[in-house]
């Protein structure tokens, strides 16, 4: 959590050099070319009932990072994330549809409804970063979603398929915006480092994590990226968030929390699409 969300401020600092959309075809596109040369996929080719399901993963983990790349240079990271975590946990209610999970998404709404403008103490916010929010959040739950159904193949083949069709997807963008300015020395460097704190290093250490907490722990303590987030922009680029802002966050990753302590469990394990991650 630490790694991805110091990449993500790491990243927003690099906004003034190339965009949003820069970074993120830069990020995503080592982060491809490191999986590449890491796992070597094409050793083991997917089966074609898993193409489709591969192309659509990636597709929708591309968007989702060009969304909310879009939603950072707009609004703080901390409002960012917690609006993007409603995806996570719209898979929580879609996949049970016990009211126990409405519960957990209704005090997730009352949290984002404090950062609502029209409250006291609360400063406006950017309208097309919170629709880019959004649709990040939209993005994610689907990236859940297929990323269940590519879940049966080698975990680290998944994601460096995954990550090669999101490149393939937000290069394109990148270039199209930023041209040349993508090829600067100090965009590359940075944005090497932030495919590494923000991709490589994460999906590492999460699947390290995975072997050695249960699904459940795991899912609570991954709850707490809207904080994370909000310390991150604090920390590394003074983003101050009002006291409202902070309580939302605590409602939203308390709600993210409470619905992956209370996921269903499948022959004594959590099932990996009801966890808000």
């Amino acid at each position: 959590m630490v790694s991805v969300n110091a990449g993500a401020a790491w990243a927003k600092g690099l906004f003034p050099l190339v965009g949003s959309e820069g970074v993120t075809a830069v990020r995503v596109g080592l982060a491809a070319v490191l999986m590449l040369a890491i796992v070597r996929p094409w050793r083991t080719l997917p089966a074609r009932r898993d193409a489709f399901n591969l192309l659509v993963y990636g597709l929708m983990l591309g968007c989702m990072n060009l969304l909310i790349y879009g939603a950072f240079a707009r609004i703080p990271i901390g409002v960012a994330v917690a609006i993007e975590v409603v995806g996570p946990l719209a898979v929580v209610v879609l996949s049970s549809r016990r009211a126990r999970d409405f519960a957990w998404v209704a005090l997730a709404a009352f949290g984002l409804w404090l950062l609502a403008p029209f409250h006291d103490g609360v400063p406006p916010l950017d309208p097309l970063g919170v629709l880019y929010a959004l649709g990040a959040a939209f993005c994610w739950a689907m990236y859940i979603v297929f990323g269940k159904r590519v879940s049966g193949m080698n975990g680290s083949q998944a994601v460096a398929w995954g990550l090669l069709a999101a490149a393939l997807f937000t290069v394109p963008v990148g270039v199209f915006h930023a041209g040349a300015g993508l090829l600067a020395p100090a965009v590359l460097m940075g944005g090497l480092a932030v495919a590494v704190l923000s991709s490589a290093l994460p999906y590492s250490l999460e699947m390290a994590a995975l072997a050695r907490l249960p699904q459940r722990v795991f899912g609570i303590l991954v709850s707490a990226g809207p904080a994370f987030a909000a310390l991150a922009g604090y920390l590394v680029l003074g983003e101050r968030l009002t006291g409202m802002q902070w309580l939302a966050i605590v409602l939203v990753v308390v709600a993210c929390g409470g619905a992956a302590a209370t996921a269903r469990r499948v022959g004594g394990s959590t099932r990996k699409s009801d966890l808000p991650t």
